[in-house]
């Protein structure tokens, strides 16, 4: 059997990750001198309150080499194949970590490691593409040769709330952060080539931001693929994300819309009041 494994930062939902059989390993998230588990030890709400009352940001670190020695032994010991998937390699360790961890209980030969070159739902919908191709009875090989196909289809963006986490994680100087604040601007947050780039910004409410910002995606979503589209929050009101999954629904494009919670490794680096719209492209 082959088994799919991802790291804790591609933010599926437990109804999916039990749907799917996905075992997650978790990444760590350290506030002061403890560390927490991602979403198993920790929560983004937890992370939001030190994180203001510590005016600064959490420091996240990648899966550690025991976790995943440990997870890739008990499939592997079972006779079992695994596909696992990381954060992009030029966000996080991870990757290199996984690797390592398969070399160390002499699995190579048994192991594939793929760099989602993204994050958050952007490496969901990636997982949730292989246990599809598995369930087709697709070989690990063959799996993997058609997730590298897909991987610079996955479109992921988001639009920002405050711009004072991205401040305090060292992602956009003190001047821009007060003037965005000033000026109630939410930039759009894309990932390309594996990296978080700044695109447009939105002025005004960040409900009306976000809703601005679904729409400016319509080409695109009506010419994604049609399996599954992630709306994914750190955050957001509900009037908000009900609003968003109104809009996808009236464009008849996906036969599942799925609502998931970001964790706390993606929250503690965007903070709250984030969406995103992710999908893959035709």
């Amino acid at each position: 059997m082959i088994r799919i494994f991802s790291d804790s930062t591609s933010d599926l939902s437990p109804e999916l990750i039990k749907r799917y059989n996905v075992t997650i390993i978790p990444l760590h998230i350290c506030l002061d001198d403890k560390e927490y588990r991602d979403s198993i030890e920790i929560t983004p709400e937890e992370i939001y309150k030190w994180a203001d009352e510590h005016n600064t940001t959490p420091k996240t670190s990648a899966v550690s080499m025991e976790d995943a020695e440990q997870a890739f032994k008990s499939a592997i010991d079972a006779g079992d194949e695994i596909i696992a998937f990381t954060i992009s390699s030029k966000m996080s360790t991870t990757y290199n970590v996984l690797n390592i961890a398969a070399d160390n209980i002499g699995a190579t030969d048994k192991i594939s490691v793929i760099d989602s070159a993204n994050l958050s739902t952007g490496i969901g919908l990636l997982v949730l593409a292989a246990c599809d191709m598995v369930s087709e009875g697709k070989t690990r090989a063959e799996v993997v040769t058609e997730i590298e196909k897909l991987k610079p289809m996955v479109r992921a963006s988001f639009v920002v709330d405050t711009l004072v986490y991205l401040h305090r994680g060292g992602r956009c100087s003190s001047v821009a952060a007060l003037m965005g604040g000033m000026l109630k601007l939410h930039p759009e947050i894309v990932v390309r080539d594996g990296a978080m780039l700044a695109d447009k910004k939105y002025r005004g409410r960040i409900d009306t931001a976000t809703l601005e910002y679904v729409h400016d995606r319509e080409l695109g979503l009506l010419d994604a693929r049609s399996e599954r589209v992630f709306i994914t929050h750190s955050g957001s009101s509900d009037k908000v994300v009900a609003e968003v999954r109104d809009y996808l629904e009236s464009l008849h494009s996906f036969k599942e819309i799925h609502i998931t919670r970001a964790g706390g490794v993606i929250s503690s680096h965007c903070g709250p009041g984030t969406l995103g719209v992710l999908f893959i492209a035709k």
